[in-house]
């Protein structure tokens, strides 16, 4: 689909099959894949998740709600990894 949005560093596309728009995102930084946004009917909520991750989930109100959870996860994740990248310099 051709619905792209921002949020922070993670770019978010809207999926879809033949033209029509689906409740689900993807969010990619550069080319990499780092979490999936989806409403899920049955609980009437958002839930994102990442594959960086396999236990990695949450639920959100809405859908920008579930990004932010995901972004937030993400930075933090992403900081345990500070000194191995830092030590490369």
């Amino acid at each position: 689909m051709s619905d792209v949005s921002s949020n922070g560093r993670i770019t978010w596309t809207q999926d879809g099959i033949s033209e029509v728009p689906l409740q689900r995102f993807t969010g990619r930084v550069g080319a990499i894949e780092v979490a999936t946004v989806e409403f899920d009917g049955s609980n009437r909520l958002w839930t994102w998740w990442s594959p960086l991750s396999e236990d990695i989930w949450g639920h959100a109100k809405d859908a920008d709600g579930a990004k932010q959870a995901a972004d937030v996860w993400l930075r933090e994740w992403l900081e345990n990894f500070r000194t191995f990248f830092e030590a490369g310099r």
